[in-house]
């Protein structure tokens, strides 16, 4: 099943074309421009050995750190990045995790041996704000990134200007499987088709097709590696209770088919953390800043507004 997980989902596709007919095939969208986009590097210590560490940012005012989720890297905010409305009030800025995307490998770690911990995933999230010295960023992430967003607001509060957590939990167990990292399985076909299911059903064709690809293209281990925080050793039910959000406010937003980090899980979270706000996101599912652009917009201009982010 795992090795042809791709040809069970197209048979799935024509089957349901079959009973209802082809879906209606969507204008083509324009080609994005990244011309706004503005790259760099910068040098980070992980472990206490450098790591050069890729980002983009894009807009003025604010600043706001995106993070990608697992397996991924900073490409999933690019649309987001260039919505005018967002890059008016706020300087966005993206990177990829060490030994993800554009970034140098992580030292020391041999090619299927990287795991990633809750103190290491925090340490290199402030370790990047220091070195590229923003002032009390909003830090905001889907799946692993909500997670984190969780841990930094506990963690390093004053550090922070709040946080916006998407598809989080104080946990999420069930999601660490043996097939992300098996040698009979093509990790590269199977984790898009184990994460294409996450996406609402609503979000365009193009986009989905974006978070999928993005996904085939991922490092030997990077994904499970990562999952080993995401549903492993992420436990944040003794923690997030004393977050106080007086010192940084708490936004909890997630998507309505996100069947991994469902709505009700985030929401018993945040009524776990006093103060915080959350609310679902109907038409989104597990990845939608990247799968759906324009929709998560609204909603994360409302977390803006929440946060008091002049608008």
């Amino acid at each position: 099943m795992a090795q042809h997980a791709h040809l069970v989902r197209r048979v799935l596709e024509l089957g349901r074309e079959a009973i209802s007919g082809p879906p209606a095939a969507p204008p083509a969208p324009p080609a994005l421009s990244k011309a706004h986009l503005r790259p760099g590097y910068v040098r980070i210590s992980v472990r206490g050995e450098p790591v050069e560490v890729f980002y983009e940012e894009a807009g003025a005012g604010q600043d706001v750190l995106l993070l990608h989720t697992a397996g991924a890297d900073a490409r999933q905010y690019h649309a987001l990045m260039a919505d005018q409305a967002l890059t008016a009030r706020c300087r966005l800025i993206a990177f990829d995790l060490p030994g993800h995307g554009r970034s140098g490998l992580l030292p020391g770690t041999p090619p299927g041996g990287y795991s990633l911990t809750t103190d290491q995933y925090a340490a290199t999230v402030l370790a990047v704000i220091d070195a590229l010295g923003l002032t009390s960023p909003v830090v905001s992430g889907s799946s692993m990134g909500g997670e984190i967003c969780l841990e930094l607001a506990h963690r390093a509060p004053d550090v922070l200007g709040g946080v916006i957590a998407c598809e989080a939990s104080d946990r999420v167990p069930g999601r660490k499987v043996a097939w992300a990292k098996h040698p009979l399985v093509n990790e590269s076909t199977f984790v898009p088709e184990w994460v294409h299911g996450l996406m609402a059903p609503q979000s365009p064709e193009h986009h989905r097709r974006e978070v999928w690809w993005g996904y085939s293209q991922g490092g030997f281990g990077t994904f499970a590696g990562d999952i080993d925080f995401y549903s492993g050793d992420w436990d944040g039910r003794d923690r997030v209770g004393g977050i106080d959000t007086a010192r940084c406010p708490v936004i909890m937003m997630t998507g309505e088919y996100d069947y991994s980090c469902t709505p009700a899980m985030s929401e018993a979270t945040a009524r776990r953390i006093p103060g915080a706000v959350f609310w679902p996101m109907p038409r989104l599912g597990h990845f939608p800043m990247a799968e759906n652009p324009p929709l998560f917009a609204e909603h994360f201009a409302a977390a803006l507004d929440r946060l008091g982010i002049p608008g």
